[in-house]
């Protein structure tokens, strides 16, 4: 038997909590999987790149993903702008939140 059983405890909790927080979000794993073969990091900070807005963003998503062929749902679609406008765009949604802010209200 352990001698302080409540340490153990919680470090397990803690441990869980940690990775929980960090688990991809579905965007990301999208992302991940069929996307960042041909986009690195560098393409979404160029100078004159084409998402210059969400709604633009989102275009980009829906028209790369239709490219592919791969038949994302508009949730998917949704996912995956959420997911790079948190990590590498950061432009307003409608109202005037980003799209993190909106996650944590709804």
């Amino acid at each position: 038997m352990t001698r302080y059983p409540r340490i153990g405890l919680l470090a397990t909790s803690v441990l869980a909590i940690a990775l929980s927080a960090r688990a991809e979000s579905r965007g990301e794993l999208l992302y991940s999987t069929h996307c960042i073969a041909c986009h690195t990091s560098q393409a979404h900070w160029r100078d004159k790149r084409i998402a210059t807005d969400r709604s633009s963003l989102e275009a980009e998503v829906r028209r790369w993903q239709a490219t592919a062929m791969l038949r994302w749902s508009e949730d998917d679609i949704a996912d995956v702008t959420r997911y790079l406008n948190d990590t590498f765009y950061r432009f307003p949604w409608a109202t005037g939140r980003t799209a993190t802010q909106l996650s944590h209200t709804t």
